[in-house]
């Protein structure tokens, strides 16, 4: 989706995924919420068994996906680049328009290759990994930023709950209906998502995981505080919801889209598919580890803290503030190819007021005084940058 999407409405679209995601939390709350009643076997059964609709619908799509130009400029098909890439953006394949996007992917790629010469299968997943990890634009610092963006996604333990809300609801004792609960929580997720398709790119990518990860942090905070210090009170308790369903707000209009909108920003074309699926790893590596430590931290017969489960999530919300400001570059209306050269000039706290001073193209002789031909080999004269 980031390699297909105009620069100007990129972050909106790929927001548009996490937006799925969060319908499919809803259904699934939904189906559940109606077989919570039943006393055989369909109460699971059911849940279950419309899960196996889903895949047939995705699987019969992927049949029909096209590729994008990226992959058809990095598999050395600069034709069939200048085709797809003309059907994306609606203009014809020899306008200005199309010449000069295909010229600085293509440049771009070739600087690239010259930094990461084509190697096995094994060694393109070793190109992850290479590099130092004291220079920002190093394929490891990427690999290392994508993989803990998705970790620190999950521990911001919104997961909990969508996993164990109605376990958790049920344990605050004055709650007579757990089930509608966590429907209402899923709710909060899906209506507040499309928010962030105007946000991550009316105010960028870096500003919404900060706010939005101290947003984060201060309602978790609260909610921790009240079920400390006054457990068991009807009050108390329809506050700590109320404070839940901000908290998800924030989530789901800051980092629940604009960790997967980074992730499909920051690789090299040549370890794109190889750093996003990495980083995707992470996020479900991440999501079984919490969902495998949380029912030992919450069970009365295990460690019980039950609403005191919130002070971890402050503190690892609190870790999100931080680890934003420090770590995470702003990609805001950069093509692909100018976020690699972005990372390669300026630390993430400076990355804001970056502004791009020459192309890739232009290096490498493919700029408009020439026309662009995509039947013709382009060389790339590498230079440090």
């Amino acid at each position: 989706m980031s390699e297909i999407a105009p620069r100007k409405v990129r972050g909106a679209i790929v927001a548009g995924y996490q937006f799925c995601v969060t319908i499919g939390l809803m259904l699934a709350s939904c189906v559940d919420y109606a077989t919570k009643g039943r006393t055989d076997s369909g109460s699971y059964r059911i849940p279950m068994g419309v899960q196996l609709a889903w895949p047939l619908v995705l699987a019969t799509g992927l049949f029909l996906l096209p590729e994008s130009p990226r992959y058809y400029v990095k598999k050395g098909d600069i034709a069939r680049a200048a085709k797809s890439l003309s059907d994306l953006r609606s203009q014809p394949e020899d306008s200005e328009y199309i010449q000069n996007e295909l010229a600085e992917i293509v440049a771009n790629q070739e600087y690239e290759r010259s930094l990461m010469p084509d190697t096995t299968y094994i060694g393109s997943w070793a190109q992850c990994f290479s590099g130092s990890l004291w220079v920002g634009s190093s394929n490891v610092r990427r690999t290392i930023l994508g993989t803990s963006l998705q970790m620190m996604q999950q521990w911001t333990g919104v997961n909990f709950v969508f996993y164990f809300g109605t376990t958790f609801f049920t344990q605050l004792g004055t709650i007579s209906n757990p089930f509608l609960i966590s429907l209402i929580t899923t709710l909060v997720n899906v209506c507040s998502t499309p928010i962030s398709f105007w946000t991550v790119e009316r105010y960028g990518r870096r500003t919404l995981l900060i706010w939005g990860a101290l947003g984060m942090f201060v309602c978790e905070l609260l909610v921790a505080i009240l079920g400390t210090a006054i457990p068991n009170n009807t009050k108390a308790v329809q506050a700590m919801i109320a404070f839940i369903c901000i908290y998800i707000f924030f989530f789901a209009s800051t980092w629940g889209p604009g960790a997967w909108v980074l992730i499909g920003e920051i690789f090299p074309l040549p370890i794109r598919s190889r750093g996003v699926a990495l980083s995707t790893a992470s996020n479900w590596l991440w999501n079984c580890i919490i969902t495998v430590i949380t029912p030992y931290l919450v069970d009365t017969s295990q460690a019980n803290l039950g609403a005191k489960v919130f002070w971890i999530w402050t503190a690892t919300c609190g870790a999100c503030v931080i680890y934003a400001y420090l770590l995470v570059p702003e990609t805001k209306g950069l093509t692909l190819e100018q976020v690699d050269r972005m990372l390669e000039e300026v630390t993430p706290r400076n990355s804001a007021g970056w502004r791009p001073t020459t192309t890739f193209a232009a290096e490498a002789g493919l700029t408009n005084d020439r026309a662009f031909n995509p039947t013709e080999k382009h060389e790339f004269d590498h230079k440090e940058v």
